[in-house]
């Protein structure tokens, strides 16, 4: 017999809606009103398992900074039942005898789902093409995530294979001749009022121009990684409208922050930085009208010393599995920005279509890979200090909550779970009363 959820709202076919579930076997059934196992949910929302195809988990060479274990518990902690694991790593997956490497960390390791993404190119050096075919079986697409691939002859070459291999080309767009020397901030106001090198805009959405107008040649299936500028949102769109086979992904904190949030600490520098706020409500109007297809974390930790040099010396890169979703429901969804099925649809059901990855439905005979909310709980802030993951650097570090994961499940096992402190309206609705404002509407 199997685990039974009751007494919760489930994200159904795009809709809430009041039902039970039971997993049993590692997959959805039919509710049944026997079960060896069951859990009152107390109002709390049912979702299918959040996918991030974006994040770093380091291993193999760098387990200094994160683990497959580590790196895994972060994301069960925050909803995620499968992640996508970017190559930027040693060795770099770019033959199919290194990227097996990973795959035995993965089997051993994960506590979640992941699908890797082989490298474009040898090394991630931008000189020639990786054996992208022996991997395609293995990946979920073809990524030089860290850098953009310089030469548009080979990423024309590298669009060909990939069409032909049926797998998408997933790019992190950067122009590194438009780059300024040492720049660590956005080319904006805040670069400007302290004096320091700043990252053109041109360098993200130029290359994405060029990229688009190779998926026209090739017709190869083609992902924007971490979206950054209002260019960028405005290409895009306009690529969709064609039918062209582009989609995109942008991540927290280019959707809530802008430059004018930066703070001289470490846990503020990545790679694109936070842009403007014209920047930043682009990307929200995208994620409204369709264009911004996932919202991907970009989960990449470093060891403390790395983040510790503030933003001139500090390497990219900061960590978003255990906050993502409390941060866009509190920020976006909670005030009425974005509504709650627009950013489900985005963490659960997109991810899956574009990758073609199993689950996102909850029916009979599906992966029970699910996650569950409490959208009633407490005020809480952001504490890097009690993450599963081994990096603490985040730009949301003691921002106030108002949502927590209460828990994960992937194949019916639960491997997550969280004691969560609900507000006195959400203790009234647990008790039969009315849903707080705000909930599960």
């Amino acid at each position: 017999m199997g685990l039974l959820l009751t007494g919760g709202t489930v994200f159904l076919e795009g809709r809430l809606c009041e039902m039970d579930l039971m997993a049993d076997q590692g997959r959805i059934v039919s509710v049944s009103q026997t079960a060896s196992s069951v859990i009152e949910l107390h109002h709390d929302l049912v979702v299918p398992g959040f996918v991030d195809v974006h994040v770093h988990l380091r291993e193999p060479g760098f387990s200094y900074k994160e683990t497959v274990a580590s790196g895994t518990a972060a994301a069960a902690a925050g909803g995620y039942t499968e992640v996508c694991a970017m190559p930027n790593l040693n060795p770099v997956p770019d033959t199919l005898e290194h990227l097996q490497v990973q795959l035995g960390l993965i089997q051993r390791e994960a506590r979640v789902r992941v699908c890797p993404y082989g490298a474009v190119t040898r090394g991630e050096r931008g000189e020639t093409l990786a054996d992208l075919r022996a991997m395609a079986p293995y990946v979920a697409g073809f990524s030089d995530d860290g850098r953009g691939v310089q030469s548009e002859a080979l990423m024309r070459r590298a669009m060909e294979l990939a069409r032909e291999l049926d797998r998408p080309i997933v790019a992190h767009c950067e122009d590194e001749s438009l780059l300024a020397k040492g720049w660590c901030v956005h080319d904006g106001v805040f670069a400007r009022a302290h004096g320091l090198p700043g990252n053109d805009p041109a360098s993200e959405w130029r290359q994405v121009a060029r990229d688009l107008a190779l998926v026209r040649e090739t017709g190869c299936r083609y992902h924007v990684c971490h979206v950054s500028t209002k260019e960028s949102v405005a290409l895009i769109r306009q690529a969709k409208r064609e039918g062209l086979p582009v989609t995109c992904e942008t991540g927290p904190h280019y959707l809530v922050l802008c430059d004018g949030d930066l703070q001289e600490d470490g846990r503020f520098r990545m790679n694109p930085p936070i842009r403007a706020a014209a920047d930043r409500d682009a990307l929200v109007e995208g994620l409204l009208d369709g264009t911004v297809d996932c919202v991907a974390t970009d989960h990449a930790p470093h060891a403390a010393e790395e983040k510790a040099g503030g933003l001139r010396g500090s390497l990219n890169g900061v960590v978003g599995l255990e906050c993502a979703f409390p941060v866009l429901y509190t920020e976006l969804v909670k005030p009425g920005k974005v509504p709650l099925e627009t950013l489900l649809n985005a963490l659960c059901i997109h991810p899956r279509k574009i990758f073609r990855l199993p689950g996102g439905e909850l029916a009979e005979g599906q992966p029970a890979d699910l996650t569950v909310l409490s959208l009633d709980c407490e005020p809480d802030l952001v504490a890097p200090e009690t993450f599963q993951s081994m990096g603490r650097a985040t730009p949301f570090a003691g921002r106030r909550v108002d949502a927590a994961v209460s828990m994960t499940l992937v194949g019916g096992e639960i491997v997550f779970q969280k004691n969560v402190k609900r507000s006195p309206a959400g203790r009234a609705a647990a008790k039969g009363g009315s849903r707080p404002e705000g909930g599960n509407v």
